[in-house]
């Protein structure tokens, strides 16, 4: 039975081995909508991947990830824009929604904050003119502020939208829950984000009592204190109708079976999402 309206990130169920495996287990479940990542992608090959993907009639909700603009001199930031074209390039080719955008943070020894989101801002800008040949949009994804330093220097949904703003066409957000939910300017930003037709993706998994490590404790859906069910409904309110896409880094779920995590996100989809 297809599961309508949930999508599978890869970085969910990474124990799944190679991009082919982790499709097939999808599938076993009714799950038809994935968002890989390069890693995974470059274990295959982009063909392959490609190849795998047409041949499942897969939906490709996102591609993980471009950014990492910031560098501490021109050559390190040369070789960002060369690999964000490089992912642009397989985006393109999986026939992905959208690339997803983990901005980077600080440069190694910097202390300069606005330089970071300068220097996003400009790679941004310099990307786009390939992103918008290549017909795949840039979502930026705003990071909690624990990840200010070494992850994303762009923390808030305002602060996405606000470059989306300067950069115009061909760019828009991913709303992952994990990283905005705490937001007291959530309800206004997603409302803007929705006039302007900027929700490119919506992330989902849950934030635990007590978290024990900002990046690898995530929870299933339901076991935290999100409202995942008035999260959607807001977000479907600004127009967004596309599938939530359970993203979880987790020591816990990345060591048990990958058919189990599967069932399990399609159980909580179906009853808490």
């Amino acid at each position: 039975m297809s599961v309508e309206g949930l999508s599978i990130n890869f970085a969910t169920v990474r124990q799944g081995g190679t991009f082919g495996g982790i499709v097939d287990a999808c599938l076993r479940h009714g799950v038809t909508a994935i968002s890989p990542w390069r890693e995974h992608v470059g274990q295959v090959g982009i063909a392959e991947a490609a190849r795998i993907v047409r041949a499942n009639g897969m939906r490709v909700t996102g591609h993980c990830r471009g950014g990492f603009f910031p560098a501490p001199d021109e050559a390190g930031r040369r070789a960002a824009i060369d690999d964000n074209r490089r992912a642009v390039d397989e985006a393109a080719m999986l026939g992905a929604a959208c690339l997803v955008m983990v901005v980077g943070g600080l440069p190694a020894g910097s202390r300069d904050l606005p330089g970071a989101r300068a220097m996003v801002a400009d790679g941004m800008a310099e990307l786009l003119p390939h992103a918008r040949a290549a017909g795949v949009p840039l979502a930026i994804e705003p990071l909690h502020p624990a990840y200010a330093a070494d992850r994303a220097c762009i923390n808030t949904l305002k602060q996405s939208l606000d470059l989306c703003d300067k950069l115009g066409d061909g760019v828009g957000v991913a709303v992952d829950v994990y990283h905005v939910w705490w937001d007291p300017e959530l309800e206004a930003q997603i409302a803007r984000a929705g006039r302007d037709g900027r929700i490119l993706a919506h992330h989902i998994c849950d934030w635990l009592v007590p978290t024990t490590d900002p990046l690898h404790d995530r929870g299933m859906m339901g076991d935290g204190v999100i409202d995942l069910k008035a999260f959607r409904a807001s977000i479907e309110a600004a127009g967004f109708g596309g599938p939530q896409e359970v993203e979880i880094f987790s020591h816990k779920w990345g060591a048990r079976p990958v058919d189990e995590v599967i069932r399990t996100c399609v159980e909580r989809y179906r009853t808490v999402c």
